[in-house]
């Protein structure tokens, strides 16, 4: 949806309804100097493909996805990758079911609330 887009740096889509999305796959990938990014109310309970959803963020510091519900996500690869600049990433314990190095996450970036 967003992919490419790199000239943007900052979005809030907390208001956006995703309920029936099933696919993400690709959602921000290359959205290098994307600083912030509001996603905080997702609806992610349908969503089986997260592939490459953040790849090549580069710019990005930390994600709150504790609204992220991956109970029916298949696919999480590289999800990540290339966010050499991400130091946080909120998750729900109950509702996120990745390690850090299936998505393509450094040890110790994922924070469990």
């Amino acid at each position: 949806m967003f992919e490419g887009c790199s000239s943007l740096k900052s979005l809030n889509l907390s208001k956006w309804g995703t309920s029936s999305v099933t696919n993400m796959n690709r959602m921000f990938l290359g959205c290098s100097n994307l600083i912030e990014l509001d996603i905080s109310n997702f609806d992610t309970s349908q969503v089986t493909n997260m592939e490459f959803m953040f790849s090549n963020c580069g710019s990005l510091e930390e994600l709150d996805l504790t609204s992220f519900d991956t109970s029916n996500v298949t696919n999480m690869y590289l999800m990540f990758q290339y966010c050499n600049n991400l130091t946080s990433v909120s998750v729900t314990t109950a509702k996120w079911t990745f390690t850090e190095s299936q998505v393509g996450l450094r040890t110790g970036i994922l924070e469990y609330v």
